[in-house]
């Protein structure tokens, strides 16, 4: 494969060429903030998202700006790390190379931190009417949608339509799943009743459909039944040991609930890896994830790493990887910064153990569910410690004070933020899926 180079000064450093800018990556380069080694940063947007958050930009809580911050001005003073905004195509690990759509350019070290995707489990009825959330595009998509369906139920005079375009389901019982499920159920309550006045609020449905016994799976039973008990009383109807089969846009298929009809559905149902072409088979395992070692290695290739969650790491306590969170991202990159640093150096490298700090969901406002350690506990004061948590890992002050302000004005006057259609939402053409 024949292109051109992508522009980078000359450097006697090694050469380590970061893919995707997520937690794992943007942590792995502040590790490596001004070393000596040369570090090319390589995203297709130009921002970093602090994903946690979507489900406010998709329900009208927050607007997009106060979760994303410019890659630019997150190095402005890394003098080593150059960054270059491209989509990556192909990798070539017998000449060291990685390819994308501005160019090519060779490494002596590749660090693949690509994240996640949407996993529709080959489902494409259902990929090509629902929506994932997994990106502020989507997250966007998901606003106009919502609020385009009740501008149309304001003027429709069809009663099914109607129903249909005030339902509302969330394929999937986890954490992004609950906070969707509860912000929509707060923006009934509130919201609703100001802005569509002409619109019965009753006739609104919220509704999470969960394949398994139970809601946050990977949280205690403490947590799940907590949250459970928040959103009925929320008025969100669920269905659990529910898997959905089939929709095409207006009927929901499923293994139990007949009948159920939604003309927006949320899928937040699974995840897979997502990476570049270039590896073999035998490098990964299930979700797509990338198989890698207690250095985060890549199975049979030295110089070439996987972190966050496009990476498995299989050991002994670990038999099915950890778990695709953000802590396990940040504590994978700064230590993959301080093991590079120590391999160029000649020193041994450190195996990565996870230091599990617990986990938390809201569920609304002023209500959530928190696991940490040996405390299991829900209401307000797990609310405060979530929202805590979240402001302070946002980057950017400006960023934060948005936040917080829009926090702030919600908590005391129970409205929501930017509820504009900016951009209608255009359907996915088939021939976009299959690519």
């Amino acid at each position: 494969m024949e292109t051109n180079k992508i522009r980078i000064p000359e450097s006697n450093y090694k050469k380590v060429v970061v893919i995707g800018g997520g937690f794992a990556g943007l942590n792995l380069a502040k590790k490596l903030k001004n070393k000596p080694i040369q570090v090319i940063f390589l995203d297709r947007n130009n921002f970093h998202q602090f994903q946690p958050l979507l489900y406010q930009v998709a329900t009208s809580g927050i607007v997009p700006d106060s979760i994303t911050f410019p890659f630019r001005k997150e190095f402005n003073h890394f003098k080593n790390i150059f960054f270059r905004m491209a989509n990556v195509l192909n990798i070539d690990t017998q000449i060291q190379t990685v390819f994308s759509d501005i160019g090519s350019i060779e490494y002596d070290y590749l660090v693949i931190a690509t994240g996640s995707d949407t996993n529709f489990f080959g489902m494409e009825n259902v990929e090509r009417n629902s929506f994932g959330m997994k990106s502020i595009q989507e997250a966007l998509d998901i606003r106009s949608l919502i609020l385009e369906h009740l501008e149309r139920a304001v003027v429709t005079t069809d009663l099914i339509e109607r129903k249909a375009l005030m339902n509302f389901t969330i394929i999937g019982g986890g954490p992004a799943g609950v906070e969707t499920a509860g912000a929509l159920a707060e923006f009934k309550r509130f919201i609703l009743p100001k802005d569509y006045p002409d619109l019965d609020a009753s006739n609104m449905s919220i509704h999470i459909v969960e394949a398994s016994d139970k809601l946050l799976g990977t949280m205690s039973k403490t947590a799940s039944e907590k949250s459970q008990k928040y959103l009925e009383e929320l008025g969100v109807n669920i269905y659990l040991n529910t898997a959905v089969t089939s929709y095409d846009g207006f009927n929901i298929e499923t293994n139990g609930v007949v009948g159920l009809k939604s003309k927006s559905v949320i899928w937040t149902a699974g995840v897979k890896g997502s990476s570049p072409e270039g590896l073999t088979s035998e490098q990964y395992t299930r979700g797509n994830r990338i198989l890698v070692n207690e250095f985060s290695q890549i199975k049979n290739l030295e110089n070439v790493f996987a972190i966050g969650d496009v990476a498995c790491m299989i050991t002994e306590s670990t038999p099915k990887g950890h778990p695709m969170l953000a802590q396990v991202a940040i504590q994978q990159g700064r230590l993959l910064g301080e093991n590079l640093l120590r391999k160029i150096n000649g020193k041994e490298m450190q195996p990565f153990t996870y230091k599990d700090k617990g986990s938390m969901a809201t569920v609304g406002k002023r209500r959530a569910v928190a696991d940490l350690g040996r405390f299991k506990f829900g209401g307000y004061f797990a609310w405060l410690l979530w929202s805590g948590v979240h402001l302070i890992s946002i980057s950017g002050f400006k960023n934060k004070l948005l936040v917080g302000i829009s926090w702030v004005w919600s908590y005391f006057t129970f409205d929501k933020g930017n509820r504009l259609i900016i951009r209608r939402y255009q359907k996915k053409k088939v021939e976009e899926l299959i690519d």
